[in-house]
């Protein structure tokens, strides 16, 4: 048996109001404002009971709005990729917006034909995690009119939004800690990139080393490739822990780096903190199965996924041009494996 699909008027009908009054009620018109709380909670709860579905493509075509976001990270596997896209979606739905997701794999190529994707299912704006080098990516996007709002990864563009953290601060006061310590060969373990946030993070760490007066050692600072991390990292921790002096101290600048590094110091039965003082970036489940507690950078993650969900529906919603770049503070969460 098939079920007739309900319409305004049933609804209409049933409350005993005009179509009209209906469809102000439910699509938030400003004439809404004319019919009384009790008549627009009749309407709602009605449409509830009856199992109203609006018609979606005849809103769209209305209003030339697909109320449809677009979402691309880095890796939607990745927990800190997947707690920020489950708090944006959610924080989208509450506002009436559907959105689709999308992984680069930090591959510039991949990330434009999801852009192209997005782009043709007309949505009405980005939310992306940018990809090294992929400046002239984003003014293309500006020049679309798209709104967009970078986050985590962002560059040097007065015209773009972003929603951050002060990468600089939090790396500058790990490395503080360590320090503080008593460490006084520490090793950085960062990516070969030319993203901002990765850039601030090791300018934070020379900072903090020189502040601490502390000569930086460019022998101690390891960049590997962003497409064989966890080769990379072995490599790049053996060289640490076999230099002359050795390290006493290491710092991962981001998460899937932390996992890495603290997997292979474990199989190496390096002693933490003993012999290496270990601090990570991000918070992660794995953390729990190491027998010491991780010491560790934690980002507000709900914070800014609800941020950069909120600057890119007021930028869509009020039609603004103007770019809002937030800078959120992070958290030490100290645990033994600083010493």
């Amino acid at each position: 048996m098939v079920h007739k699909k309900t319409q305004l008027k049933d609804i209409a009908r049933e409350v005993g109001v005009s179509t009209a009054t209906v469809s102000y009620v439910l699509n938030d018109h400003p004439m809404s404002a004319r019919i009384s709380e009790d008549v627009s909670a009749r309407i709602r709860q009605t449409a509830l009971d009856l199992n109203y579905q609006p018609n979606q493509i005849a809103k769209s075509l209305k209003t030339q709005k697909t109320y449809t976001i677009g979402l691309i990270v880095a890796d939607i596997a990745n927990p800190f990729s997947a707690h920020m896209a489950r708090i944006i979606e959610d924080d989208a739905k509450k506002k009436g917006y559907t959105v689709i997701f999308g992984s680069s794999d930090e591959n510039i190529d991949k990330a434009q034909n999801l852009i192209n994707t997005m782009f043709n299912r007309q949505i009405d704006g980005l939310i992306l995690a940018a990809v090294d080098k992929s400046q002239s990516q984003i003014a293309d996007i500006l020049k679309k009119g798209v709104p967009l709002v970078l986050i985590d990864r962002y560059f040097p563009m007065d015209q773009v939004s972003y929603v951050g953290i002060d990468n600089y601060g939090a790396t500058y006061e790990a490395v503080e800690l360590l320090i503080r310590n008593g460490r006084k060969r520490i090793g950085l373990i960062s990516y070969h990139t030319e993203l901002v946030h990765l850039s601030e993070r090791n300018r934070g760490y020379l900072d903090a080393l020189r502040d601490g007066g502390i000569t930086a050692d460019n022998a101690l600072i390891k960049t590997i490739s962003l497409h064989q991390i966890r080769q990379d990292v072995e490599r790049s921790l053996a060289e640490l822990l076999q230099a002359e002096p050795a390290v006493d101290a290491v710092l991962f600048t981001t998460n899937l780096l932390s996992i890495n590094g603290l997997r292979y110091l474990y199989q190496q039965k390096v002693a933490i903190p003993e012999q290496l003082a270990v601090v990570a970036f991000d918070e992660t489940d794995v953390y729990d199965f190491f027998p010491i507690s991780i010491t560790y950078v934690r980002q507000p993650l709900d914070e800014l996924g609800r941020a950069a969900s909120e600057v890119l529906i007021s930028q869509m919603e009020n039609k603004t041009e103007q770019a809002i770049q937030v800078n959120l503070k992070t958290t030490l969460v100290v645990g033994q494996s600083s010493g």
